[in-house]
């Protein structure tokens, strides 16, 4: 029994091993070469049919599941391409990949000192570094698996915070509750209020103007509005980085109207945030300090990996405590031989809870505040560059001039330039992208992202995150773009 323990153990390490060469082999090393594809296009049956999904009575031999491990390497996207522009997350760091295979590794839980002690006292050092960032020397903090979990973390507290009784009496103890966002703010908005129990139709949208930035003056508007139907106006989310534009609402403006209706701020910054980094750029957040609540996803800008967000909050009540605290006896134990405000789960509405710090806490060892800075600072770079190129060129037009890293634009084929007042020019226009996107997944060649908004209709966002990004991929990006739809 104990030979074929050992065989076993024996067998596993070898085919981690080898499967670890795969990953170095197709993911790290093809999968960051510009010459090979972003992604091997097939379709859904195709795909099920090349993997072979099933699951079956007995295990395969090592020799197939090591072809399994290339088979999903193979015909995966390969995000850390230097190609791949379609979300707000790309790239790859080495350092932070070694966080998370550290990470893994461990397998532990981020809810006690006793099973995580070294995670503890980096999570509480990564927060407070990042809450000085934003400005506060002194708060509360949590990393949560992903922005839209601590987007409804805030509007959590936000409601504990304005009527404590909620908690205990449920939503029976509290009046119409009134939520305003932008209407360029994230969805998650609408799913926080919605699985909170406050409801869809009391979030009040607050217009936008064309750049995708809030306007204060509606924002007041509307709070009139909620006040008319005898709802209780009690949290405004601001968006730092919108998630198709990249617009910055007016922090201070809308801070000084939150304060004046004695409202919760919070500020989605999952995208801008990292601005904070950048000496050059972090005036776009101007008056991040003043808001109650801050969303900011390291996952995106700082390439820390999937996933890495936290909410900081500038309370210093223990409000996080106290509104999700359950006091599960054979977790959080009273009277151990440590200090038990280090056991810090009960904080989450998690219990099991994985560690998210340690990934960009080695990463901002390795390169330091200065190495993130200038991370920042090429990225907006390389936009800027984008802009000016696409702008000397006449098949493409930009949406608007925007002041981050998203650069939206249509592409117009020859076929339609000039022919802007043509009754049927916006319904052709907008059927030139998902063409244009449909060949580049097949080709391979890279992957870039388009939606309608606001009445526009289709266009392309381009966002520049990865700092292996050069002025030649911003070349090569426009030129493919004029070579897959120069015949549409």
């Amino acid at each position: 029994e104990n030979r074929l323990q050992y065989m076993c153990e024996s067998d596993g390490k070898l085919f981690l091993n080898e499967a670890f060469s795969v990953i170095m082999e197709e993911i790290l090393h093809k999968g960051t070469d510009s010459k090979e594809k972003v992604c091997e296009w097939k379709d859904p049956d195709q795909l099920r049919a090349l993997l072979d999904l099933d699951l079956r009575e007995h295990g395969e031999s090592h020799e197939q599941l090591l072809q399994r491990v290339q088979d999903v390497a193979r015909y995966s996207v390969k995000t850390c391409h230097p190609r791949f522009f379609n979300q707000l997350f790309a790239g790859v760091d080495y350092h932070a990949l070694t966080g998370r295979l550290l990470t893994e590794t461990l397998n532990t839980s981020q809810y006690t000192y006793e099973v995580a002690p070294v995670f503890v006292l980096m999570e509480e050092e990564v927060l407070r570094k990042l809450r000085s960032l934003v400005g506060w020397s002194e708060g509360d903090g949590i990393f949560c698996p992903g922005g839209s979990m601590s987007n409804m973390y805030a509007m959590n507290i936000a409601r504990y915070w304005a009527f404590p009784q909620v908690k205990t009496q449920g939503l029976w103890a509290t009046p119409r509750m009134a939520i305003f966002t932008s209407q360029q703010s994230h969805y998650s908005m609408k799913k926080a209020a919605a699985f909170l129990g406050i409801g869809t139709d009391n979030i009040f949208i607050v217009q936008a103007d064309e750049s995708g930035s809030m306007i204060p003056e509606d924002l007041e508007a509307k709070i009139m509005q909620a006040k008319s139907k005898d709802a209780v106006p009690f949290f405004v989310n601001a968006t730092a980085g919108t998630t198709v534009q990249g617009a910055f609402d007016p922090l201070n403006h809308i801070a000084d109207i939150s304060e004046r209706n004695g409202m919760w701020m919070h500020i989605d910054a999952a995208w801008g945030g990292s601005v904070l980094f950048s000496k050059k750029h972090k005036h776009l957040v101007s008056g991040i300090e003043r808001a109650n609540s801050v969303t900011w996803n390291p996952h995106k800008m700082l390439l820390t990996g999937l996933q890495c967000s936290v909410i900081l909050f500038r309370d210093t009540t223990n409000l996080l405590m106290h509104c999700h605290s359950a006091n599960a006896t054979y977790l959080f134990q009273q009277d151990k031989f440590y200090d038990t405000s280090l056991d810090t789960g009960d904080k989450s509405i998690q219990c099991g809870r994985k560690v998210d710090c340690l990934k960009l806490w080695l990463m901002w060892k390795a390169i330091g505040t200065h190495g993130l800075s200038e991370r920042v600072d090429k990225a907006f770079a390389l936009a800027r560059y984008l802009v000016e190129e696409m702008e000397k060129r006449e098949n493409f037009k930009l949406v608007c001039k925007g002041h981050f890293v998203n650069v939206c634009f249509w592409f117009i084929p020859p076929s339609l330039r000039g022919k802007e007042n043509s009754p049927d020019y916006q319904e052709r226009l907008s059927k030139v992208a998902p063409v244009i996107k449909e060949r580049m997944m097949k080709r391979g060649t890279m992957m870039v992202g388009y939606q309608p908004m606001d009445g526009h209709v289709n266009f392309f966002r381009m966002v520049v995150v990865s700092p292996q990004l050069t002025t030649k991929d911003m070349d090569f990006f426009l030129d493919e773009i004029e070579k897959l739809g120069k015949d549409l």
